[in-house]
């Protein structure tokens, strides 16, 4: 899909994409694939710009005892192509452990296993990657009405550059969501920086910690504060009478296999939201069992003991967070009775969640030729591509917040494989339009990894 230009210019680059964590490496890797099977003038040219100085995935929360809560089986391409050099099982073969793997017979490895794993697949095709470069605009190249290209500008430090593509893919991936008119400070955390911040408050003593929430995120917070600061307290609140376990079985995992997508997609919308409300619980506000075992075991436990630090203050919401130099004060309002109650805290910790990143929020003017719905969403077409006015000829494609499109696997690593592969063949099918005008040159860059 090269294109030459006058006076030997660069190629202009078939793809970019806008983010770089799990999806977009995924999508490097299937276009690395891609071009290593076919001659020069059908590979793909690509380039992917990442604002963070490395490969990074929810460091704040790689706790070293958190599994995956997906199979191995469903890492950066297996599901796409089993016999790829970049699968979990590979990695581990290039790190001494498979054998050691197999014998532990758990399709669930260590959270920090698989960011080690991500490192390593991104390191494999860190040739078409701009680390800490930040894109902060998107315009068009217009010829005869016709937006026949789009110009990206990532910014690194002082400096800026432009890339020029045929397609976006946009990854931003997902933003902490912390409760209206609360504010990340000091001693008020969002789980997702959990672990950089925690580091701070070694050699201090702490005597309370506050956590916000009823999923996985949260009882995990527990379980290591728990644990990393034996003599504090640790306040579990929640709305819910207790943790709700997750749904992870056979028949309710088909939510995530490749066919659920096509089944959601072509659903009337009144079935899209009754699929969402049966199985919303195999990902949303709920806990493995194994986790939650352990702390009703360990508060029972403290319980017989006499030494209860494990305090589940549940059908109860946080109302108030006041921060003041030497701690937090939280008010916790009862649901039942209305009763506030206040607790001083040394730190207050949200496990609330994150927000989808607003894929079209850099393509400022481009993003006026994106269709939208009735309700104001964004139309996404079967193949991730949004579906745009005739005259933007350029393909934008979606990694994340399609869930109201194609369903519950929109941000989550399940369908990762089989969704950038998708990806992939619709921008081999459709080509790049042709064009004999001379165009500024711009960086190029094959990707074959290596």
């Amino acid at each position: 899909m090269s294109q030459a230009l006058p006076d030997d210019a660069p190629l202009i680059h078939d793809l970019i994409g806008i983010g770089f964590g799990p999806s977009n490496v995924a999508m490097a890797i299937a276009l690395s694939e891609h071009n290593a099977s076919v001659g020069r003038e059908d590979t793909v040219t690509a380039h992917f710009f990442e604002r963070q100085p490395g490969f990074g995935w929810h460091r704040g929360m790689l706790i070293d005892d958190a599994t995956m809560q997906v199979s191995f089986l469903k890492d950066l391409v297996t599901l796409r192509n089993p016999s790829s050099e970049y699968t979990f099982l590979r990695y581990l073969q290039s790190k001494g452990r498979l054998i050691d793997f197999v014998n532990h017979k758990n399709l669930f490895p260590l959270r920090v296993e698989f960011h080690d794993y991500f490192e390593w697949a991104a390191a494999k095709v860190d040739d078409m990657v701009s680390y800490g470069h930040e894109v902060v605009s998107v315009e068009p190249v217009v010829r005869d009405g016709v937006i026949e290209y789009l110009d990206v500008t990532a910014r690194s430090g002082t400096e800026t550059v432009v890339h020029r593509a045929r397609n976006l893919v946009v990854g931003t991936g997902l933003r902490p969501l912390m409760p209206e008119g609360v504010e990340r400070g000091d001693r008020v955390w969002h789980n997702s920086e959990l672990l950089a911040k925690v580091d701070g408050l070694e050699g201090a003593d702490p005597a309370r910690f506050v956590v916000v929430g009823a999923g996985q995120s949260a009882a995990e917070n527990v379980a290591y504060l728990h644990r990393r600061f034996p003599g504090a307290e640790i306040c579990a609140v929640f709305s819910r009478y207790g943790y709700s376990p997750a749904d992870d079985s056979g028949f309710a995992n088909r939510i995530f296999d490749p066919a659920a997508v096509d089944d959601y997609y072509t659903a009337p919308d009144a079935v899209k939201r009754k699929l969402m409300e049966y199985h919303g619980n195999t990902n949303y506000s709920v806990v493995d069992i194994d986790l939650i075992d352990d702390l009703y075991r360990q508060a029972y436990q403290e319980k017989v003991l006499g030494t209860e630090r494990l305090r589940f203050i549940n059908v109860s919401r946080l109302t108030g967070v006041e921060e003041h130099p030497d701690g937090v004060r939280a008010t916790v309002a009862n649901l039942v009775t209305g009763e506030d109650s206040v607790l001083d805290a040394d730190v207050v910790v949200f496990a609330t969640g994150y927000l989808q990143a607003d894929g079209l929020g850099l393509l400022g003017e481009v993003a006026d030729r994106c269709r939208r719905d009735e309700q104001g969403r964004v139309r996404v077409e079967r193949d991730y591509r949004v579906a745009t006015d005739p005259e933007l000829r350029c393909g934008i494609y979606l990694q994340g917040g399609t869930e109201h499109t194609h369903g519950i696997t929109s941000s989550l690593l399940s369908n990762t494989a089989i969704r950038v592969g998708e990806i992939l063949e619709s921008i081999l099918e459709r080509g790049p339009e042709d064009s004999a005008d001379p165009v500024r040159p711009i960086a190029g860059g094959i990707g074959t990894g290596r």
